[in-house]
């Protein structure tokens, strides 16, 4: 298990170390690796947090000051993800006979703080990580001991964590992929322990732009690909094999593993999509977020040059209004990466609009 990133003064985590140039394998791990660390070493700072709250004040904490330092300490998580992508991009391509890093560093550059504060789905992350409070409370009413309305607030917070900063790294990788142009496409990344929706994805391979199918606390990764090629992962019924016959039950059930061993297509046996969901929200039209898009975001700024209208708005810190200092664009809205690439035909489209949009500059 790798070591979690030390952290500075400042408690936010830094990018990881340079390392030599590997294997896309090696690169893999060596990114996988410190997504994981990030996100344990992001748990243990909330843990803490939680350690020193109580069940009755817990809404009140998570408005006040404690719910400050769990968002700063899950933004700087998803800042030290974003910060590694075009690196870790740059390193594959390079890996696999394209471009040198020399030759990567002219690209257009990932801007890390556009992916940071965002929910998965494009809401504010501060918002999310309201709701285990409103889970306290409701288990509360429920009539749970407050102790065991605690843990389960902070299983849903170590969740939502968890999950945004995954989806971060997931999403910088795929906004670094798109800025090189030798990038086509990615391959699916399982490691086990993995539920079975995964598995039988593992080793499939997409274009560098179509959305990445996960799920709360999924930690499988992509892996960049210069050409359209066969890499060496595992394929799922290789997954399967590693697994032995409680683990098969377990992760498939029982009758489900006994199909699968007795020859049974492991992609039938399995509802692929079930508690799955891409990175755009369905039921909605575009997938835009508010973050980043006032006058003084990346967004804001860009915006503001073109000459976009912006309106006076109340700010808000961890759910309470602030001033109306802000000015926020009423006329363009933000669109999430996952978006962009959905609506793009092209990918100067892709870049074009990531651009436009304060992901790349």
């Amino acid at each position: 298990m790798a070591t979690p990133p030390e952290l500075p003064a400042s408690g936010r985590p830094g990018p990881p170390p340079v390392r030599q140039l590997g294997s896309a394998s090696e690169l893999a791990a060596g990114r996988y690796d410190h997504v994981a660390a990030t996100i344990r070493a992001i748990v243990e700072q909330i843990q803490a947090v939680w350690a020193t709250l109580a069940a009755q004040s817990i809404e009140a904490a998570l408005l006040g000051e404690a719910g400050a330092q769990i968002a700063a300490a899950a933004i700087a998580g998803q800042t030290s993800v974003a910060q590694a992508a075009q690196a870790y991009i740059a390193a594959q391509m390079a890996a696999q006979g394209g471009m040198s890093l020399a030759q990567s560093a002219l690209l257009p550059r990932l801007v890390p703080s556009a992916l940071a504060g965002i929910a998965p789905g494009g809401g504010r992350l501060e918002s999310l990580l309201y709701v285990p409070a409103i889970g306290v409370r409701r288990r509360l009413a429920a009539g749970l001991p407050p102790e065991e309305a605690m843990i389960g607030g902070l299983v849903d917070m170590t969740m939502y964590t968890s999950t945004a900063i995954a989806d971060t790294a997931r999403t910088a990788d795929q906004v670094a992929m798109t800025s090189h142009p030798q990038c086509v496409a990615y391959v699916r990344v399982v490691r086990l322990p993995a539920c079975a929706r995964c598995i039988i994805l593992a080793g499939q391979i997409y274009s560098h732009s179509e959305g990445f199918l996960r799920h709360p606390n999924c930690d499988c990764q992509t892996l960049p690909l210069r050409e359209h090629e066969w890499p060496g992962v595992y394929t799922p019924e290789q997954l399967f094999n590693q697994l032995d016959k409680r683990q098969q039950q377990r992760v498939f059930g029982v009758a489900g593993a006994r199909a699968i061993r007795a020859g049974s297509d492991i992609g039938q046996v399995v509802n692929a999509r079930r508690g799955m969901s891409t990175a755009h929200v369905h039921g909605r039209d575009i997938q835009v977020t508010s973050e980043g898009a006032t006058r003084r975001g990346t967004f804001g700024r860009s915006r503001d040059r073109a000459g976009d209208r912006f309106a006076r708005f109340a700010g808000q810190r961890h759910g309470q209004a602030t001033s109306t200092r802000y000015a926020r664009s009423t006329s363009t809205p933000r669109l999430m990466p996952e978006e962009i690439f959905r609506i793009a035909d092209t990918r100067d489209e892709e870049l074009r609009l990531l651009r436009r949009n304060g992901y790349i500059s």
